[in-house]
């Protein structure tokens, strides 16, 4: 393996498994407060997209690299969705 190879795939080891931490913290404690909805958006349309030029490139490092990384990022998104509280409406001072 040469070397652009190897940090090649050390990139994409280390990019894709960065999201593990968030995703467990998130699991576990089911805190979204942190968590930017927009940044995840972009982020999840943003790997489709690159999972798909490698798909289209028959770029395999691409294709698994970004393919566990939609899956976790995914993950992240949908809790995101599923735990974060209604936005509270003002009290009337009454």
């Amino acid at each position: 393996m040469i070397l652009s190879e190897f940090i090649g795939y050390a990139a994409a080891i280390l990019t894709t498994a960065s999201f593990v931490p968030q995703a467990w913290v998130t699991f576990r404690t089911r805190d979204v407060r942190g968590i930017s909805l927009g940044m995840y958006l972009l982020f999840v349309l943003g790997v489709s997209l690159w999972l798909a030029y490698g798909v289209l490139v028959t770029a395999w490092p691409i294709v698994i690299a970004n393919t566990i990384t939609l899956a976790l990022a995914s993950v992240i998104l949908v809790m995101k969705l599923r735990f974060q509280q209604p936005a509270s409406s003002p009290q009337n001072p009454g």
